[in-house]
């Protein structure tokens, strides 16, 4: 294990330049891959604005909750007389309502226990009629109505989840309820992977109430993503420049500006006037998003601003996204789900990049000019970073330095089947022509690398994945999809639960 730290430490060493030396030199020192001068911080930290204007900030998700057990004593029958369910119902319950205030919903629970398959029914039907976000069946019992009830719960084709303590269920009660459709099932003691269901109704609902602005064309017009519902409201891409133009240079904007100077470990290009510029951005799109009452942004940059002297939103959608506020390059509406996704369901912002292969280290290279820094989570420190101009060789952009040797998820949404570049996989994944459900593409991987632009070309963000199981180059030049997300942990299993319950097609490479 130390060779292997060891190891792991000089391949951290590489990332940074003779002038990052110079700096630790000074008073700092490199552990774990980070600058400690430079640990700790958060930026824009002088400067406290929360951004909550869209409809998806302010929306509290219903989910209707019901416990399902036999009335009485369990006495001879499973999960046996010697199992307290009383205490067992007290204790979820308090659980259940810790969940409700930790994460900001409203969880209703039945007041008592579903006796019998009528009163499900009965249930069912009312609560059905509230059209709420999700249910929440917790079976105490094995016998007579109890999973009966999780079957009927789950054919309202409201997403689902159920919890099943250890003693309450066989295979062959969840082998049944596995192969349906809109369920996340929990067969364990452990509550926390309850409320990790509960939080992934919470996301659908929050992305169905997101309202996206669009700056692309020249009209006003309103429209939605669907099967997700994401609501867009498209302004004329002159809106940003027209802001931009009429927008001074404000002390809030000198303040966050010295931040990002402060912070970064280098600058390499740009001048503190392009900071400024690239800062007073983050300015214009953040009044854009609270004038017009939304939850993210997107941009046809290069579109809009590319043939002006306007600064590209590259610091101004990193910040956006380290604020937990989705941010998306490019106007890509698919990738706008996919930003939303990652912060509602794991409280941590993405990279959205463009997939370039590296057929001799057999790995997968993300590359874009905006990227996050707070990868670690939206309550943690900021990543170290260099300032660098963008690969147009114009304005300022935070190069963020990943961890080498942390693992992270890449995932993409695709939404036409038939256009799909999982066609380019389609040795490994047979493909059902006639499924026209949105696909998740998922990996896992571990960052090896951050590459240096220049020497190398291209987006200068640029960050080195060796994938799980990936080994053939060919995989690699065909991986399916574009503008994937790289995003801290590996998230595998939790992304594929959420197609579970979301109705959402899989492919995991």
């Amino acid at each position: 294990m130390s060779s292997m730290k060891n190891k792991n430490d000089k391949e951290r060493l590489k990332s940074y330049t003779r002038r990052d030396f110079i700096k630790i030199a000074a008073g700092g020192s490199v552990l774990g891959g980070k600058i400690l001068s430079n640990t700790g911080f958060t930026l824009g930290s002088n400067v406290k604005k929360q951004i909550m204007a869209g409809p998806a900030s302010r929306y509290v998700p219903l989910i209707k909750a019901a416990f399902v057990r036999r009335k009485g004593d369990y006495g001879m029958a499973w999960p046996g007389a010697i199992y307290d369910g009383e205490t067992a119902l007290k204790n979820y319950r308090q659980q259940i309502i810790k969940a409700e205030r930790e994460l900001g919903i409203k969880i209703d629970i039945r007041s008592l226990p579903i006796y019998s398959l009528k009163e499900a029914d009965q249930w069912l039907t009312e609560a059905a009629a509230e059209k709420p976000d999700g249910f929440l069946v917790v079976v105490l019992d094995r016998q007579q109505h109890s999973w009966p009830t999780v079957y009927k719960t789950v054919e309202t084709k409201i997403p689902t989840v159920v919890f099943s303590p250890v003693g309450t269920a066989f295979t062959t009660n969840t082998t049944v309820a596995d192969a349906m459709s809109g369920v996340f099932i929990c067969s364990t003691d452990d509550f926390s992977q309850a409320v990790y269901g509960i939080k992934m109704i919470k996301a659908g609902a929050r992305l169905r109430e997101t309202r996206v602005v669009v700056l692309r064309g020249n009209k006003r017009r309103e429209d939605e993503i669907p099967q997700f519902g994401v609501k867009l409201l498209y302004l004329p891409a002159t809106t940003y420049l027209d802001d931009y133009n009429r927008t001074p240079i404000t002390d809030e904007i000198e303040v966050m500006a010295e931040d990002y100077i402060k912070n970064a470990v280098r600058m390499a290009g740009p001048t503190k006037q392009d900071v400024l510029n690239g800062v007073k951005g983050y300015v214009v799109a953040r009044n854009i998003i609270e004038r017009e009452g939304a939850d993210a942004i997107t941009m046809d940059c290069l579109g809009a601003l590319g043939k002006s002297d306007v600064s590209l939103p590259c610091i101004a959608w990193s910040k956006l996204n380290d604020d937990g506020v989705p941010a998306v390059c490019e106007a890509d509406l698919t990738s706008v789900v996919k930003h939303c996704l990652v912060q509602y369901l794991f409280d941590r912002p993405g990279f959205q990049q463009d997939p370039v292969p590296d057929t001799a280290k057999k790995s997968l290279i993300g590359a874009h000019c905006s990227c996050p820094t707070r990868l670690n989570g939206f309550s943690e420190p900021s990543e170290s970073y260099f300032l660098s101009h963008h690969h147009g060789k114009r304005d300022a952009v935070p190069v963020t330095i990943w961890k080498i040797g942390q693992k992270v998820t890449v995932f993409d949404i695709v939404f036409n089947q038939q256009s799909s570049s999982r066609t380019q996989f389609a040795h490994r994944f047979p493909i059902d022509m006639e499924d026209k459900r949105p696909e998740m593409i998922i990996s896992t991987g571990e960052v090896i690398e951050n590459i240096s632009v220049p020497p190398s070309g291209g987006c200068v963000v640029s960050i080195n994945v060796k994938l799980d199981g990936v080994n053939d180059p060919s995989d690699l030049l065909s991986y399916p999809g574009f503008h994937q997300l790289f995003f801290y942990g590996d998230f595998k299993q939790e992304l594929k639960e959420y197609c579970r319950l979301f109705n959402i097609r899989q492919t995991v490479i």
